[in-house]
């Protein structure tokens, strides 16, 4: 038998028991809304039984341990979708900043539903407003408000393509930017997590428990994937082993290597493994949706842009450049420059807009072939541009714009779905519930004072005996 002496043993152990249990809760509670935190709880087992003349007889309660509750597999779920989700995200920034160096809507009119652009500052009105002034100038060839109204119109729409495309490259200048800067973020998570490995092994080494720093290098992980998407290798020594699109990064306490951002040549930004020199084929996280959209969407509308900017200074020029001013000269060309950057109108017109070259025959105020000439261009469908015009093309530029933007709007709203899903199933797992918590906590409590009682039982017991003694 375990005697009284045995029996005041075990109610300190319960109540060992009952304290750890408690400060235990009181951490859950503190938690309750830190997300990154997992609930933990107490494990306790009955303590080593002694042999009696009657059996087996109990000695009380043993803790042996601090449990995390933690679903390894919900955390790896939610690390992917982070990693798709911020590559939407970057995506979805870009092209909506895209949109606005555009400055057009797109908006569905007619029974057949055919799309329709228009803004007052827009491309596509400066198109119409370039050949509407053709077209009224051609009614009058020697007007010269005519003239300077067209001139003008013919510099704002030069103008606009400037814009446009110094928008553009704004955009891609910042996804650059952005890159490098997420490359940054990227390793500073890498030196962590290592860190955080090297901590944890230690701490588990000794017998003890990590909880806390689990949960710190769970949320570095996370971040980790909104930059790129990752694969993790839990080891037996309480590491976790981090590698990106095939390349160790972290392995055991040790950082083996890095990302690094760099020019692969006309300003591309890539991204390779720093040490093994290797360019990365990244399938998530911001960094890969910044290189997606450059090199994808927002390359293309630049392409679309320079090529109806330099097909309007080709078919413009090679009608205009035959024709002749009021003052009977010939051979100059309307537009300069090569593409949507560079385009602008012929200064010597711009100061002097009686040598706009409207007339077919020299000396001939009143001949409008070569301006009427230009106005039907409007009408005319260009090989280069799809064998569309010029405003059937830039609408459909527009449109497929607004069409990438809807799609990946659609993704992101998915996306976004699934997160949230994730996340409360996690949270179902992992949180802390206040209704659970409280009742643990009055639990632990009810069994302190149980075992508080026994001890006061006992040591009355003893009184007893010491008292019989001295009798």
């Amino acid at each position: 038998m375990i005697g009284l002496f045995g029996i005041l043993d075990m109610g300190a152990h319960s109540l060992e028991a009952q304290q750890l249990g408690t400060e235990v809760t009181g951490q859950n509670l503190a938690n309750v809304n830190n997300p990154a935190y997992a609930r933990q709880r107490v494990l306790m087992q009955t303590a080593t039984d002694i042999q009696t003349p009657v059996g087996q007889e109990g000695t009380g309660v043993t803790v042996v341990g601090i449990q995390q509750v933690r679903d390894s597999m919900l955390d790896s779920q939610i690390a992917s979708e982070t990693s798709t989700s911020n590559s939407l995200n970057a995506q979805q920034l870009a092209l909506q900043d895209a949109e606005a160096a555009l400055g057009e809507q797109v908006s569905s009119t007619g029974a057949s539903g055919t799309n329709s652009i228009g803004s007052p500052n827009g491309l596509a009105q400066g198109l119409s407003n370039l050949f509407s002034g053709f077209q009224t100038l051609s009614t009058n060839p020697s007007s010269m408000a005519q003239r300077q109204t067209l001139v003008q119109s013919a510099q704002q729409l030069t103008s606009q393509f400037n814009q446009v495309s110094s928008q553009l490259a704004g955009i891609r200048n910042g996804l650059n930017q952005s890159i490098q800067n997420d490359v940054g973020s990227a390793n500073q998570d890498l030196t962590d997590i290592a860190s955080l490995n090297k901590q944890i092994v230690l701490a588990q080494a000794s017998g003890g428990t990590a909880n806390d720093l689990i949960d710190l290098r769970q949320q570095k992980l996370e971040d980790l994937s909104k930059y790129a998407n990752i694969s993790t290798a839990a080891q037996p020594n309480g590491s976790v082993n981090v590698s990106i699109s095939g390349a160790t990064m972290v392995s055991g306490i040790t950082q083996t290597d890095s990302l690094q951002a760099f020019d692969a040549g006309g300003g591309q930004f890539l991204v390779r493994a720093a040490t093994a020199g290797t360019t990365l084929a990244l399938s998530g996280g911001s960094i890969e949706g910044e290189i997606n959209v450059r090199d994808g969407a927002l390359a293309a509308l630049q392409s679309n842009v320079d090529t109806l900017a330099s097909q309007l200074i080709t078919q413009v020029n090679g009608i205009y450049s035959a024709g002749f001013d009021l003052n009977g000269n010939t051979g100059q060309n309307l537009f300069t420059g090569t593409n949507a950057a560079t385009i602008g109108v012929n200064s010597a017109v711009v100061n002097d807009p009686s040598k706009f070259q409207a007339a077919g025959t020299a000396g001939a105020p009143g001949d409008n072939s070569v301006v009427l000439a230009l106005g039907q261009l409007a009408n005319n469908n260009v090989a280069a541009l799809g064998n569309q015009t010029f405003s059937a093309n830039y609408s459909q530029v527009v449109a497929g714009l607004g069409q990438s933007l809807s799609n990946v709007n659609d993704q992101v709203a998915n996306s976004d779905k699934v997160t949230q899903m994730l996340n409360t199933q996690r949270s179902s797992v992992s949180g802390v519930s206040l209704d659970e918590e409280m009742t643990n906590l009055m639990s632990y409590q009810k069994a302190y004072e149980a075992s508080a009682q026994l001890i006061t039982t006992v040591n009355a017991m003893l009184l007893t005996v010491i008292n019989m003694k001295t009798v």
